[in-house]
C-alpha cells in the first residue's frame, strides 16, 4: 500500500468514527403530550352567554 493509501484509509476512519459520534443514537423520544398544545380558535367573548332568554318576559309581559 502506497503512503497516499494508508492515508485515505485513515481519513474513512476519522470521518467514520465523526458520523458515529454525531448519528450513532437517536435523540429522546418525544412524549405525545409534548407535541399537543390545545388553546382556543377564538378569544371568548363575554357577550355570547349574556344573553337572558327570560329577559323578554321581564321587559315586554310585565
Amino acid at each position: 500500500m502506497s503512503r497516499d493509501t494508508v492515508r485515505a484509509h485513515e481519513d474513512d476512519d476519522v470521518a467514520a468514527q465523526a458520523r458515529q459520534a454525531r448519528f450513532g443514537s437517536l435523540p429522546e423520544p418525544v412524549r405525545v403530550e409534548d407535541l399537543v398544545e390545545e388553546k382556543p380558535a377564538v378569544a371568548p367573548d363575554p357577550a355570547r352567554f349574556a344573553y337572558d332568554p327570560d329577559e323578554w318576559l321581564v321587559r315586554y309581559c310585565a
